[in-house]
C-alpha cells in the first residue's frame, strides 16, 4: 500500500490539507479547503497503519458506500471520496457546533429538553431509515445540531444499507459497535432491523434524564448478552419525579424483543412531540425490574428472538406510517364525516402498524377577541376533543395507535399543513366540503393541503357528492 499523503499543506484530488481536528480510534480529521467549494470541510481519513484493528478500513469502505446516497438536513453532505489505491478518504461538510458528547458533565438533564433534542434525533432517524440506512451506532458523540435546529446523524462505519452489500456483516462474526447502546438482537447477528436503532435512542434518553446508563458501561461479550434476557431498571426506581409518560416511551423503546418497540422512528417522535398523547402501560407504573422468573424464562427460551428471514427496511417502514384525518366536528357534514370514517377504515385495514392522528382546527378570529366557551358555556377545544374520540370510536383502534388533537389557527389549510410536516404524517385524508360561496371565493382548505402538502394526501366526498362527479375520492401523492 502506498504510504499515506497525509500532512499539513498536502494537495490530495485537489483538495488541500489543512490541520488535524480529531484522532479517532478508526480515522482522523482534517480541515480542508477546494477552490471550487465555499463552504467548511473536513477530510476523514482511515487508520491503516502497522497494527490497527482491519475492521477500521472495512468500517471506512461501508462508510464510502453509504455517505454518497445520502442527502437532506439530517446528514453531513459529501463532497469527494477517494479509494484505497491512492488514499482513502471521504470529503464532508464542517458542521459548527459540537455532539452531544459535550453535554454528559450536564447529566441529568431537564426532562423537557431532554424530550426535545431526542424528538429532532428520531426525526433525524426515520429520515435515515427511509434512505435505506440504519445508523447502528447512536451515541452522543455521533449526534450533532444544525444552527437551524435539526440534529445531524455523522459517523456511518457501521451502518447497514439495505441496497449495498454490507461488508461489517460478510467479514466479521463478532458485533461492531458501542457496547453500551447496542441492541440485543444485534449480538445475533441481525443487522437489517431500523428498531435497533430505536433500542440505542432509548438508551441515550434513559442515560440523559436519569444520569446513569440502562445496563452499565459493561463493554465484555458476556456483559452485553444479559441484555437478551434481562431488562433495565425502570427510571423511576433512580428518580421519584421521572414523568410516568416518559418512562412509558424510554421502556418501549428498550424492549428485549423488538416487535414491542415503537415500530419506525416516526412514531417514537411523534409520542415525544405530544407527551399529553402517550397512551400508558404498566411499563409507566413499574417500580422493579421482571422477576427473576421472566427473566430466567427468557435465557432458556430457545425460541426467543430466533434467526429470521432478511427483512426489507422500506417494507417495514411503509407497514407503519402516520396517518392523519382532518374532521370537522362543529360544522362537518354527517355525510362527510361518516365517508371520512369508511375511507380511514380501509386504508388502517391494510396497515396492522399505523398511527393514526384526528385533527380539528378551531379557526381564530383575524380581528375580533376568540371566546374559548360557546353559547352553552362549555370549553370548546375540550368539546372537539371528545367528539374527536367519539368519531374514531367505531374505529376500534387499540389506544395506543390513536391520539386527537385541536388546533387553534386562524387559517386552518396552513395549520393542517404545518401538522403534517412537523409530526412527518405519510397520509392526510381530507374532507371536500359541498360547494358554497364562501369556498368559491375564498378558496378550498382541501385544495390547499393537496396541493401544498409533502406527504400522500386523500381527498374525500360525500357519497351524494360523488354521485354528481366521477372524482369521488382524489389521492395526491
Amino acid at each position: 500500500m502506498p504510504k499515506p499523503l497525509v500532512r499539513s499543506g498536502a494537495v490530495i484530488d485537489g483538495y488541500t490539507i489543512g490541520e488535524c481536528v480529531h484522532a479517532g480510534g478508526m480515522a482522523t480529521l482534517w480541515t480542508v479547503t477546494h477552490p471550487g467549494i465555499d463552504v467548511p470541510l473536513l477530510m476523514k481519513i482511515p487508520r491503516v497503519s502497522e497494527g490497527e484493528d482491519p475492521a477500521a478500513i472495512v468500517s471506512f469502505e461501508m462508510e464510502m458506500m453509504i455517505l454518497p446516497r445520502l442527502a437532506g438536513p439530517h446528514v453531513p453532505t459529501c463532497f469527494g471520496t477517494g479509494d484505497f489505491a491512492h488514499q482513502a478518504y471521504a470529503v464532508i461538510e464542517r458542521i459548527s457546533g459540537t455532539t452531544l458528547y459535550k453535554r454528559l458533565p450536564d447529566l441529568p438533564l431537564p426532562y423537557d429538553e431532554a424530550r426535545q433534542f431526542v424528538a429532532k434525533v428520531a426525526t433525524a432517524l426515520a429520515d435515515l431509515h427511509r434512505q435505506s440506512v440504519i445508523h447502528h451506532d447512536i451515541k452522543p458523540s455521533s449526534i450533532m445540531f444544525r444552527e437551524s435546529g435539526e440534529a445531524v446523524l455523522i459517523d456511518y462505519g457501521l451502518s447497514h444499507h439495505d441496497h449495498l452489500p454490507d461488508l461489517l456483516q460478510e467479514e466479521f462474526r463478532l458485533p461492531y459497535g458501542t457496547a453500551p447502546y447496542m441492541a440485543p438482537e444485534r449480538l445475533l447477528g441481525v443487522r437489517d432491523d431500523p428498531r435497533s436503532d430505536l433500542f440505542s435512542l432509548g438508551v441515550l434518553l434513559y442515560f440523559f434524564t436519569t444520569g446513569e446508563r440502562p445496563f452499565g458501561e459493561g463493554e465484555t461479550l458476556r456483559a452485553m448478552r444479559r441484555r437478551l434476557w434481562r431488562d433495565p431498571y425502570p427510571p423511576r426506581a433512580l428518580r421519584a419525579d421521572y414523568p410516568p409518560w416518559l418512562q412509558e416511551v424510554v421502556l418501549r423503546c428498550l424492549e428485549i424483543e423488538p416487535v414491542w418497540r415503537y415500530p419506525t422512528a416516526s412514531q417514537l417522535a411523534f409520542d415525544l412531540a405530544h407527551p399529553d398523547q402517550v397512551k400508558l402501560t404498566t411499563r409507566s407504573e413499574r417500580l422493579k425490574r421482571d422477576p427473576l422468573s421472566v427473566a430466567w424464562r427468557r435465557r432458556f427460551n430457545q425460541g426467543v428472538m430466533a434467526p429470521r428471514a432478511k427483512s426489507d427496511v422500506a417494507v417495514q417502514i411503509a407497514s407503519s406510517p402516520i396517518v392523519a384525518v382532518a374532521l370537522d366536528t362543529a360544522e362537518g357534514a354527517p355525510e362527510l364525516n361518516e365517508a371520512l370514517r369508511i375511507t380511514t377504515e380501509r386504508i388502517l385495514a391494510t396497515l396492522p402498524s399505523a398511527r393514526l392522528a384526528c385533527v380539528n382546527v378551531l379557526k381564530l378570529n383575524r380581528i375580533a377577541i376568540d371566546k374559548t366557551l360557546d353559547e352553552q358555556g362549555s370549553n370548546k377545544h375540550i368539546d372537539r376533543l371528545v367528539a374527536l374520540r367519539h368519531w374514531a370510536t367505531p374505529l376500534k383502534l387499540d389506544e395506543s395507535r390513536l391520539s386527537v388533537h385541536v388546533l387553534e389557527a386562524v387559517d386552518p389549510a396552513t395549520a393542517l399543513l404545518e401538522f403534517a410536516e412537523m409530526n412527518s404524517v405519510d397520509h392526510l385524508i381530507i374532507g371536500a366540503r359541498q360547494n358554497s360561496f364562501r369556498r368559491t371565493w375564498l378558496g378550498s382548505v382541501s385544495a390547499k393541503v393537496a396541493a401544498e402538502a409533502t406527504c400522500t394526501v386523500t381527498v374525500v366526498r360525500p357519497p351524494r357528492m360523488a354521485a354528481a362527479k366521477p372524482d369521488a375520492g382524489v389521492v395526491w401523492g
